[in-house]
């Protein structure tokens, strides 16, 4: 990206990464929020936060606290204002009633990319789902140009979200990745998870490789670590580089201990697992 600084490292030392000057981070108080706000200091020279929850202080001159709501168009703008790039984790997380995924997750990322276009943003980290596709079965294998098969209200908002990045990529030249999260967890909790685990570590790793690889324009990519038995085939983003380091193998013994799950639960049939099954709400 042309607004990496340029850092030169000391004689014998490895390569710094490169770095943004300012890079807005929004959902930081979020359970992906909080490992990022440490592991995403080496990319900007000031790191700027956001949530509409609370949040830490700033521990130094390299973190800005700015709390707000995703919904508030007139703050979004301000908030993005003076960024770099962006890495949007921003909103609700879980299925939930419309009405409350409508907000953050879909007037938020819309709001978000006028103020990238009204501000001169470049490149935008967007933290799509596997819930986007999660209607299909375990059984198959998809890459990104898949039939998307939302399987909730937080499916669909984030299928809109790679739609809006899609378009303001050819309407703009905004340049997006869509990062399609898997399960990322300190290790898979179940079995399905055995096949949508994603590291820290690796998610990281295609945090880093999707902000500063040239010329994106609008990729979308699954977030999964290199594990033995996936759904997933991100070969359209291999011009990524990323490369996976850990595996959801170390934990097999640990998961397959657990009481196996019927054959008609969701969990086993559907690669969205049980967000297949929730809702509908208000009834």
């Amino acid at each position: 990206m042309s607004s990496a600084a340029a850092v030169t490292p000391a004689s014998g030392d490895a390569p710094p990464p490169p770095r943004v000057h300012r890079l807005l981070l929004t959902g930081a108080a979020g359970g992906l929020g909080k490992v990022l706000r440490e592991r995403l200091v080496p990319y900007a020279e000031v790191l700027r936060l956001s949530d509409i929850a609370g949040m830490a202080p700033a521990d130094s001159a390299a973190e800005e606290i700015v709390p707000c709501d995703l919904s508030d168009k007139v703050a979004v703008d301000a908030l993005v204002k003076g960024c770099d790039a962006i890495v949007h984790l921003g909103g609700v997380s879980v299925e939930r009633p419309f009405e409350e995924i409508l907000e953050a997750n879909i007037k938020g990322v819309f709001h978000l990319y006028e103020a990238a276009r009204r501000h001169g943003v470049k490149r935008v980290i967007f933290a799509s789902s596997n819930h986007v596709i999660g209607f299909h079965k375990q059984t198959e294998t998809l890459d990104a140009h898949c039939q998307r098969r939302p399987d909730g209200n937080y499916g669909l908002s984030k299928s809109f979200g790679e739609d809006v990045a899609q378009f303001y990529f050819d309407r703009y030249g905004i340049e997006s990745v869509s990062i399609r999260i898997g399960s990322s967890f300190p290790e898979p909790l179940n079995r399905r998870m055995m096949s949508t685990w994603l590291s820290y570590r690796d998610l990281t790793t295609l945090i880093g490789k999707s902000l500063f690889t040239p010329d994106v324009k609008h990729t979308v990519v699954y977030g999964m670590s290199a594990n033995k038995d996936v759904w997933w085939d991100n070969s359209a983003a291999a011009h990524l580089g990323y490369v996976p380091r850990d595996t959801s193998e170390v934990f097999r013994a640990k998961v397959e201990a657990q009481p196996p799950v019927a054959p008609t639960d969701p969990n086993a049939i559907y690669q969205g697992g049980g967000f297949t099954a929730q809702g509908p709400f208000g009834d």
